[in-house]
């Protein structure tokens, strides 16, 4: 089965890469249902360019998955050129209006169906198959014995099925819940995940008032569902306390609001016995710690179903999902599908942060002139604003000692980080290796000082013994993180 990952900007593109997909999928400008992903624009194309270079056996999908207006199929039209820029191996759509206009466009790019388009059948798949689409992802709710029934039926279809990520709450992801509430449709890319806000079930003051008149505190179970079924019941979400939207709850209908996320690791042979071709990672909108940390332990999972690696070996960076930003976990529709009824509460969360990312090792020549400059006396440097809201003052700080065998590596910070913490360095095929506190350095690269403490806005090198490749993530241990307990995040 291909590994299919998601990137929502260049760098994530070369995670997904790195750490193992066998293709990843990008959405460019606003014709993608990920608006809110930085997605593709400008001079990219040079970069993605470059790295199907670097990686010549990747494949590179475009979603182009909004619902088309006309005007939307007239913008496309007029940037058609620049999309020719880019080494698109196919198209994931849902809307049947581009699907000439790829076609006479784009000849050589294969056409896939969206989720969004809610295929679940064999029929439905021949017709597609008879309109020139390659390969159907098909819509969640499709069991696997659905698939295998599929796959008998249209066994030269490709079929791909996501088996990894958050999960919405409507049908193939087709919500009109954002668009109600928020005036942002999700079907033009501009979700508002409203299903995932916390609310309040209320009812109504005359459904109250009914209630204080009977005299009764408490409800049984046949009042209660009276009241579910009048409509008589309010959701009131909790940062907007004067907005009241209804509820209807029908004969056997649980309100459905924040899905568990999908977990399909532990289920792989069964994803293959099935006929998948594929099997998909949710995420563009993720962070470029979740894409290669997710990617890498399906990448594991999967060579050890196909015997490349032992079970045992894959198991430790299967384990490492726990330490990626989650909510509670369920395999969907895949088996049954009160598995997909049942929700989670609050926001994903993780223990670590990815504290920066490894962009090159630097050369002897780097080595010489930093320790010549760190060599003189300690200079004064102009204080300034970082983006963590504090003051970078180096001022006073000490020069740095040359170490035998030490290295030094130029790090991209993304969050605070300081020399009393522990590192753990995360490669594609390393779980975590530990600088100890103690064990390493951080300096400014151009006044040779030491750094006292670092976060996103500063130049920075790391200087440390070990062999770290570039590319390497480094996490910290998020402070405010504890087991158990739900943060709003």
């Amino acid at each position: 089965m291909e590994l299919l990952s998601p990137a929502g900007n260049v760098k994530k593109l070369y995670y997904a890469y790195a750490y193992g997909a066998d293709a990843a999928y990008i959405g460019l400008k606003k014709f993608s249902l990920r608006v809110k992903a930085d997605n593709f624009y400008e001079d990219e194309y040079k970069r993605v360019i470059e790295l199907k270079k670097q990686f010549p056996d990747k494949k590179l999908h475009c979603a182009l998955n909004i619902s088309f207006h006309d005007s939307d199929i007239e913008q496309f039209m007029r940037d058609m050129d620049y999309f020719h820029l880019y080494p698109i191996d196919a198209f994931i759509i849902q809307d049947i209006g581009i699907l000439p206009v790829l076609q006479k466009h784009f000849p050589e790019a294969k056409l896939h169906l969206s989720t969004q388009a809610s295929c679940v059948n064999g029929s439905a798949v021949k017709m597609y198959k008879n309109m020139g689409f390659s390969r159907i992802v098909l819509g969640r709710e499709a069991s696997l014995d659905d698939i295998r029934k599929i796959k008998d039926f249209v066994p030269d279809m490709e079929l791909e099925a996501f088996c990894h990520g958050a999960m919405c709450i409507a049908y193939s992801g087709r919500c009109l819940m954002s668009a109600y509430l928020t005036g942002r449709s999700a079907q033009a890319g501009f979700c508002s995940h409203t299903c995932r806000w916390n609310f309040d079930v209320m009812t109504t003051k005359k459904a109250d008032q009914d209630k204080q008149a009977s005299g009764k505190k408490n409800l049984s179970a046949e009042q209660a569902k009276l009241i579910a079924e009048s409509g008589t019941l309010l959701l009131r979400e909790h940062e907007r306390p004067d907005e009241y939207f209804p509820v209807f709850e029908g004969e056997n209908f649980t309100a459905v609001l924040s899905s568990k996320d999908l977990c399909m690791i532990e289920h792989l042979d069964d994803m293959k016995k099935s006929g998948l071709d594929s099997i998909k990672i949710e995420g563009r909108m993720k962070s470029i710690y979740y894409v290669a940390l997710v990617t890498r332990a399906y990448r594991k999972a999967l060579d050890a179903l196909e015997g490349k690696i032992s079970k045992v070996q894959a198991a430790p960076f299967i384990a490492e999902l726990e330490n990626v930003s989650h909510r509670e976990s369920t395999t969907g529709f895949f088996y049954d599908r009160t598995e997909a009824d049942k929700t989670a509460y609050g926001a994903s969360d993780s223990p670590y942060e990815l504290g920066a990312i490894v962009e090159e090792k630097l050369t002897d020549d780097f080595e010489r002139e930093f320790f010549k400059i760190s060599g003189t006396a300690a200079k004064e440097v102009k204080t300034k604003k970082t983006s963590c809201g504090e003051k970078d003052i180096t001022s006073g700080q000490k020069s740095m000692k040359k170490k035998s065998g030490w290295k030094f590596y130029r790090l991209e910070a993304l969050n605070k980080f300081d020399p009393s913490m522990d590192l753990e360095v995360i490669t594609p095929e390393t779980v975590s290796l530990i600088l100890k506190s103690g064990s390493w350095k951080i300096a400014d690269p151009e006044t040779g000082l030491e750094r006292t403490w670092v976060c996103n806005g500063h130049k920075c090198v790391l200087y440390a013994p070990d062999d770290i490749p570039t590319g390497a993530l480094i996490r910290i241990k998020d402070s405010g993180y504890v087991s158990g307990k739900i943060r709003v995040t």
